[in-house]
């Protein structure tokens, strides 16, 4: 056995102490002993527990890995979540107010991704378990809406009716108006018998609706989404913010950041989570890579008579960024990339020195970078939010609210 004390939390959850050895489970400030194999401590136990430790409220904590830090007071994952964006920052030597995290609720999640197998006896759906490939049956679960944990047992039966032993179903839910929106990957080829199962499984769990890898199943409601309150009805599968409340805030955010500002581009748009919102007051062009997405936002906005003119454009932002000519007519832009950040896209917009950005990003340290190029070309990252939409996880997000420097 050999006993180590924890100094700090890494950025994947574990305590690490000197050397360095990693301790999954462990706090800063904990003495804890265990089984050494290589780097890794195994079979941790704790010696001397830290004040910030507390009971995980979830039964499922200990084998489900859809959690990594419910033994953590929130105190605690907020300042480490925020000192995890600070140190992104300060990595790139950008200083900038901090501002207070905004942690989601427990119990608000509205979209998940639940793992379902076939099995002997039926079938199994739930999360993976920490570090493996079983699934760990949920008959409770602390971060996802009440209503969403219903996707588990639909899960399981999608699995039963759709899929071999070997194979295992990638089930998509996210709650809509309507109720249960589902999209699924992974399962037997879609014929006729399949399709006529789903159908049926459809009516019978009364979902909104049921997509099968691309080919959607059965609508039998539109599955809207509400952007600041106008409809829009999202592909199978599309991003949306994990939580309502969180998306609500982000959108206050950038809305205050860009207040004065137009006409605003909305790159990296998805199906409208900030287009909308802006629209109300001026007019806004969004840009996506999915044409489906693009199509909603472009519905959604025809069958609103609130809103500002709102024009999309389907576009690869990654291989073909906005080029700084076409940039230089807008006043603001907001800027939503996936985890890789947006780095030539930024090259644009600071060529064409559009005056104020709202960032929001999934990615401290891709921002950090995307920030970098800004600063160096005459602009001041005013102050960053972070946000904890993916509580008790290592995940942490943030807004962001950009100026270029005056004179």
């Amino acid at each position: 056995m050999s006993e180590i004390l924890v100094e700090r939390l890494g950025h994947l959850g574990d305590g690490i102490a000197e050397g360095p050895v990693y301790a999954p489970g462990a706090l800063p400030g904990e003495r804890v002993s265990g089984t050494l194999e290589g780097n890794v401590l195994r079979d941790v136990r704790i010696v001397e527990p830290s004040s910030v430790r507390v009971k995980a409220p979830c039964r499922h904590y200990k084998s489900c890995g859809g959690c990594q830090l419910q033994h953590a007071d929130d105190a605690f994952l907020a300042e480490w979540k925020t000192g995890i964006v600070r140190e992104a920052l300060a990595a790139q030597g950008i200083e900038t107010e901090m501002r207070e995290i905004a942690v989601s609720r427990a119990n608000t999640r509205r979209r998940a991704g639940f793992s379902a197998r076939r099995t002997k006896k039926g079938a199994t759906a739930g999360f993976h378990a920490k570090g493996s490939d079983l699934i760990v049956e949920l008959s409770e679960c602390h971060v996802v809406a009440p209503e969403l944990l219903e996707g588990a047992r639909v899960a399981r039966e999608l699995a039963r009716i759709g899929t071999s032993r070997k194979g295992e179903l990638s089930v998509a839910v996210a709650l809509s108006e309507a109720g249960l929106d589902v999209r699924v990957e992974g399962g037997k080829p879609l014929d006729g018998p399949l399709r006529i199962a789903l159908a049926q499984l459809a009516e019978a769990e009364d979902l909104a609706r049921l997509a099968w890898d691309d080919e959607t199943v059965a609508t039998r409601r539109p599955p809207i989404q509400r952007f600041d309150g106008i409809a829009v009805t999202p592909p199978p599968g599309a991003f949306l913010q994990a939580t309502k409340d969180s998306e609500r805030l982000l959108q206050n955010e950038v809305s205050a950041i860009l207040a004065g500002t137009e006409p605003v581009i909305d790159v990296f748009a998805g199906c409208g989570t900030f287009a909308p919102p802006l629209a109300r007051e001026r007019a806004v062009h969004a840009v996506e890579g999915s044409a489906a997405m693009t199509k909603a936002l472009d519905d959604g906005w025809r069958h609103s008579d609130r809103l500002k003119k709102i024009t999309v454009e389907t576009r690869d932002l990654f291989r073909q960024p906005i080029m700084a000519e076409d940039l230089t007519r807008f006043g603001g832009a907001v800027i939503d990339p996936p985890r890789a950040g947006a780095e030539a896209q930024c090259r644009e917009l600071a060529k064409a020195q559009v005056p104020v950005i709202a960032y929001v990003s999934c990615n401290p340290v891709t921002f950090a970078r995307d920030a970098k190029i800004l600063s160096e070309a005459g602009y001041a990252v005013e102050w960053v939010r972070p946000v904890d939409q993916f509580r008790w996880s290592v995940h942490v997000e943030l807004v962001a609210a950009i100026h270029r420097k005056m004179g």
